[in-house]
Parts: C-alpha cells; structure tokens; sequence
C-alpha cells in the first residue's frame, strides 16, 4: 500500500554540517564548498554595492563588527584610546584596570585616524622622544587620582578635590599677578631711567651752556682788557695837542668859510698863548707861514702820518728836530684865515689823503 508521506529530500550540501543554527560554527569547509558553484560563471557581471546600515544584517559569531558611528567603529580599543588620552590631559577618568583588547580597524578608518603622537598625553608614551619631553608632558600633565586630585597633591595630604581646584586657581592667579607686578615695575624701573638720563643730559646741556657762556665773557673781557691795555700803552704815547679847549668845528663840515668848501681839519679854541704839545714823537718836516693856515707846523711820525698845526701865534721848533710826546712845539693863536684865536689840526696818511683828526685820535686811546 502506498503511503501518503512524501519522499525524503535528498540531503542538501549547504546543511548542519556547515553551521546554520544561531551561534554555531560558520568557518568549515564553507569557501571552498561556495566557491566551486560560481567559478563556472566568469561571465557574470557585478553591480556596486553600497552598504548601509539597513541592508547590512549584523553577522553572529566571533568576526561580528559594531555598528559605525561617524566613520569610528564603537569598539573597547578606541573608548580605551579616549580613556588614556583623558588621562593624559588631566581628565577624572583611569583606564588602568581595563585590559587591552585588539580589533581590526578597516583601511578607511584607519587613513582617517589621527595620529597618536599628536594626541594631549599620548606622544610622551612613544620611545622616539628624548627623555626630557617625557619629563615635560609628565609634569604638564601630572596623573589626577579619582577624587580629582594630583598625585602630588595627594602625597601633600590634600583630600578635597574642590579645594585643590580652588588652590590651584589661587596659584594661578598668584603667579599671573606676580608676572603682572613684576612686568609694571620694569616700567616704572625703565621710565626712572629714562627720565634720570634726560635730565643727567639736560644737566650736562645746562653746564655747558653756562660754561660756554663764561668761557665767552671771559674771553670777551680778556679781549676788552687787552684792548685797554694797548689804548692805555697808546695813551701813554700819545698827548691830546692842547688843553683848555673847546671843540668848534669838526672835519666835514660844509660852509662858504673854507675854500674847498667844507671843512678839513679839528678846531680846538683856546686862549692865545696856550701851548701846543707834540702828539707823538716825531721829526719836524716844515715849520713857518703857510698862507691862510697862518704859521704852521708839520710833524711827521715813523709811518708817514703827518701831523699839521695851524693858525699858532708862535712856533717854538725848527726843521729836521725831534720831538717826543707831549713835548710844547708852539702856541694857539689866530694867524691866517680865522675868525677867533684856535688850534686847526689835520692829520694826512703816508699817501697824503686828509682823514678825521678826531676818529685818528680816538683810535690812539685819547678821548676828547
């Protein structure tokens, strides 16, 4: 009698042997046994395929990869990255008890990834950097333990994490302050200076201002003192030719008196008799009548400087003798052309040119 029941499948390849209950053994002979069915099929082609996290069932067993998030995979290795580097920048957390766990980190990720050098904490840990900059990180980055205190800090008995916190801040502040007070006092330090130079400079510039202005007046008063030295040698060479006199007429002078129309000499009036002195030492180049200068007498110095004296009364030298200052050479009177008893001086250049008898004198040292 035939029976109802269908016949028994034929057993498949891709059966239990192979792993198909969940959590089971998937590894098997399964490439060799999948791969002979499609290598007949080179012809075959092949789309893109673009997986997302809808498409992609996660696959059970020991290779199972967590989700993504952001192009990092969630694994205990990269939170055990983040732990460490907390650490290293001074964060509450410790990685110290987890133990280390290894996973495969795909190409594109790992090309993404920053470099653990670079990383606050983490640089220090590599062998290529010298033992000093491990010294510096250390120190810059010293361990906290997890009541939010440094090891030192703990070392020192301090318990409170808040007022470690709080002594730190303090500490902070002392030395921004300390930097800040330091920083305003070389100001003030460097204005001192500057202004203690600018007036040392000022000083100095009033001194010698001051020296200056009496090394100038007492050269101007050596030169004052010389000159009256040599007007006071020249006076003493020198005699004004009469006394008791008045100054009537002075050289220049214009009038319809004198001849060549203005006048050539100095006219001193005095009575008649008066003697006349010899102005300088000299030698007698002419003595007598000269027509309307009256009697006349003409002394000649060692330059050539000739001296006349006219209109006088009498005449008390003779031709060729010398005279020395002061010495009486005549009397005033009023002889030639004249309106009143008086001495006319002219005085001539070696060249014969009439100047002013009274500059000529002044220049001598005498005052009139």
């Amino acid at each position: 009698m035939a029976s109802n029941k269908p016949a028994p499948e034929a057993p498949s390849r891709f059966d239990s042997d192979y792993g198909t209950e969940p959590g089971g053994d998937f590894t098997g002979n399964f490439t060799g046994e999948f791969t002979g069915d499609f290598t007949g099929e080179p012809d075959r082609g092949w789309d893109e395929w673009n997986p997302t996290e809808e498409s992609v069932r996660p696959v059970r067993g020991r290779h199972r990869v967590a989700k993504q998030r952001n192009g990092l995979a969630r694994s205990s290795t990269v939170l055990g990255v983040g732990v460490i580097a907390a650490v290293g920048a001074g964060g509450m957390a410790t990685a110290q008890s987890k133990p280390p766990v290894s996973i495969s980190v795909p190409d594109s990720i790992k090309d993404n990834l920053p470099d653990a050098k670079s990383l606050p904490g983490v640089g220090a840990l590599f062998s290529d950097e010298s033992e000093a900059d491990r010294t510096e990180v250390a120190a810059a980055t010293a361990p906290l333990t997890t009541a939010g205190i440094t090891t030192a800090e703990a070392e020192q008995g301090t318990t409170d994490a808040g007022e470690a916190l709080r002594a730190r801040i303090l500490q902070q502040a002392e030395q921004q302050q300390d930097a800040a007070d330091a920083e305003a006092k070389a100001a003030e330090e460097k204005k001192a200076a500057e202004k203690a130079a600018a007036e040392a400079k000022k000083q100095q510039d009033e001194a010698e201002a001051k020296a200056a202005a009496e090394k100038k007046k007492a050269e101007e008063e050596a030169k004052k003192k010389a000159e009256a030295l040599r007007l006071a040698k020249l006076a003493a060479s020198y005699a004004i030719p009469t006394s008791s006199y008045t100054i009537t007429s002075t050289f220049g002078e214009a009038g319809s008196m004198w001849s060549s129309g203005y006048h050539t000499g100095l006219d001193f009036a005095a009575p008649t008799g008066t003697p006349i002195k010899a102005i300088h030492s000299g030698t007698v180049k002419s003595a007598g009548w000269s027509g309307a200068y009256g009697y006349r007498t003409v002394l000649e110095l060692d330059d050539g400087t000739e001296l006349w004296f006219c209109h006088q009364s009498s005449i008390g030298v003779s031709v060729g003798q010398k005279v020395s200052t002061g010495e009486t050479i005549g009397r005033v009177g009023a002889t030639g052309n004249v309106t009143g008893p008086h001495l006319h001086l002219e005085v001539h250049t070696a060249g014969g040119t009439g100047i002013d008898p009274m500059a000529w004198l002044r220049g001598k040292g005498l005052n009139l």
